[in-house]
């Protein structure tokens, strides 16, 4: 997660995010470690809290071909 938040600028921590957010900072661990999915909400909480919008966090590359 903080590699992800330093992409962004951002220099928060979990905590933070808490925080700024509402979601529990347990939540954002099962998160960041891919044992949970989130919400379209939830989504919407996290770019809210680190104040970017949506659609940045949706700007990356994926390869398509690999499998």
């Amino acid at each position: 997660m903080n590699h992800f938040l330093k992409e962004f600028g951002k220099n928060v921590t979990l905590q933070d995010m808490d925080f700024c957010t509402g979601i529990d900072f347990s939540n954002f661990n099962k998160i960041e470690q891919g044992k949970t999915n989130i919400t379209f909400r939830t989504f919407l909480k996290i770019a809210k809290g680190l104040k970017v919008h949506p659609k940045k966090l949706l700007d990356f590359e994926i390869d398509l071909d690999e499998s």
